[in-house]
């Protein structure tokens, strides 16, 4: 990360006291010990405390904490819940915080044109919570939707187990109300399907706190299914799992999930959530919905395609108990896998028809740096999540993870996929960034936040090289 302003540091006491008039006394940390909660992001290796930390409650306290730190030069780094895997919300010593935590409420719910208003900070379980009584749910389901925000969400643009049939996050937002980093209040999209001229919502979904903060969200919600039933499938090899993915997105089926875990994560999420599976080198989950005829019917043409692979074997759910079961461990991958070591969890996307390959290659990879490496994924859409073991007490160790990481998320550029799928580029990616785009696309990415945030004071050393990104940003003295 770059080295603080030491001007900033040293008005510190002025910067708070000017925060402290536009929010609440609670609203405001500065303490040196108290804004060590907010030192780091999901990703532990890097820390480092801000300056101080702001928690304001709505959209207009949100837009005074802004103007103010504009007009000190001070940057802003967004934060929902502090779930981020790739830096994204990892402050700097002289930025604040700005947190959405209290901001959680449902502000408007419309059933008969299928849209809930909330404020971001609410997190994205609790959407579905809202209107779950009159068999309505948001669809985007990250791992981490208990805990994780919807600010977040649309920041990294989230998706889920989910999202092979339903989409991501810039599928289910239909508006959002955004702060520039002046201040300025501005609302894009609405209660609508489309929204007439250029489509500014699809540049802030994804964007990774770098154009403004969302403070208020328009999402779609759906009529629950009828009915849904997964099948699990265990595999001797991951190759073949692969190919069974690859074969059944082929037949043109859709299935609202096809999720994979690798012999790794099967042991680990057994030890710790038993939920029965299979010792085997690949597992499958699939899950289809609809009426039972449509149920019936889309298992038959999946089974079929299953039993010409010779799994070891296959498991059909007959209630919701057994559903239960087969989805319990893949649910309790993250927390199961923290258990055995220390890791690194990555988000390249690939090419469906490419899956064996790289599965093939990211073991040969494991091999050569001497780590071992957990494959479970949103196999339907490519959307990887190799989760890299090290040892983070062990002098060079970190560093090798990182190593290993980087060369992954370039297998998966090569192949014809991408740097990241759903957590972002944060500062995991950005220097990796160049085998991706060519300078003249990043140059075109990083005018759109000059349009927006002329001196680069939002979330300060993300998404883009540093080198470049510190070119870019305007000192205050020169800015005026």
């Amino acid at each position: 990360m770059p080295a603080p302003d030491p001007a900033i540091l040293a008005r510190k006491a002025q910067i708070v006291d000017r925060l402290r008039h536009v929010l609440p006394p609670d609203a405001v940390i500065s303490d040196e010990t108290e804004t060590r909660a907010y030192e780091c992001d999901a990703l532990t290796a890097y820390r480092c405390p801000p300056l101080a930390a702001v928690l304001p409650a709505s959209t207009a306290e949100v837009s005074a904490v802004l103007r103010v730190c504009h007009e000190e030069g001070v940057p802003v780094v967004p934060r929902g819940s502090g779930t981020s895997l790739a830096g994204g919300a990892l402050p700097t010593a002289d930025s604040v915080i700005l947190g959405v935590a209290r901001m959680a409420e449902v502000l408007e719910t419309d059933y008969q044109n299928r849209f809930i208003r909330v404020q971001t900070g609410r997190t994205n379980l609790s959407v579905t919570g809202a209107v779950e009584e009159e068999d309505f749910f948001y669809a985007p389901d990250p791992s981490s939707q208990l805990a994780c925000a919807i600010a977040g969400n649309i920041a990294m643009n989230s998706g889920g187990a989910h999202c092979l049939k339903y989409g991501v996050t810039t599928n289910n937002l239909l508006g959002v109300t955004m702060v520039t980093m002046d201040g300025t209040v501005v609302e894009l999209g609405g209660a609508h399907l489309d929204a007439p001229g250029y489509d500014l919502l699809g540049i802030i979904c994804g964007s990774e706190g770098q154009l403004g903060i969302v403070t208020e969200a328009t999402l779609r919600i759906l009529r629950k299914p009828e009915g849904a039933r997964p099948v699990l499938m265990a595999y001797d090899s991951l190759e073949v799992a692969g190919q069974v993915v690859s074969d059944i997105i082929k037949a043109g089926l859709l299935p609202v999930a096809i999720e994979f875990m690798d012999r790794p994560c099967i042991r680990a999420c057994e030890a710790f959530a038993k939920a029965g599976y299979p010792d085997c080198e690949a597992l499958l989950i699939v899950e289809v919905e609809g009426s039972e005829g449509e149920i019936a019917e889309q298992l038959d043409l999946i089974l079929n395609i299953a039993r010409s692979h010779e799994p070891v074997e296959l498991r059909e759910a007959q209630d919701a108990d057994e559903a239960g079961r087969i989805w319990l461990g893949r649910k309790s991958a993250f927390g199961a896998m923290g258990q055995l070591n220390d890791y690194m969890c990555l988000d390249g996307t690939i090419p469906v028809s490419a899956l064996p390959e790289v599965l093939g290659r990211i073991a040969e990879m494991s091999r050569e740096f001497g780590l071992e490496v957990a494959n479970v994924f949103h196999a339907g859409d490519g959307n990887m999540h190799p989760l890299i073991l090290f040892n983070a007490n062990e002098a060079g160790q970190l560093e090798l993870c990182e190593a290993f990481g980087a060369e992954i998320l370039k297998l998966c550029v090569e192949v014809g996929g991408c740097l990241t799928g759903e957590h972002g580029v944060g500062i995991e990616k950005r220097d990796l960034m160049t085998h991706q785009y060519a300078p003249a696309d990043l140059d075109a990415q990083m005018a759109v936040k000059d349009v927006f945030d002329p001196q680069w004071l939002l979330n300060p050393a993300k998404v883009f090289p540093l080198a470049a990104s510190q070119q870019r940003r305007t000192p205050l003295a020169a800015a005026e």
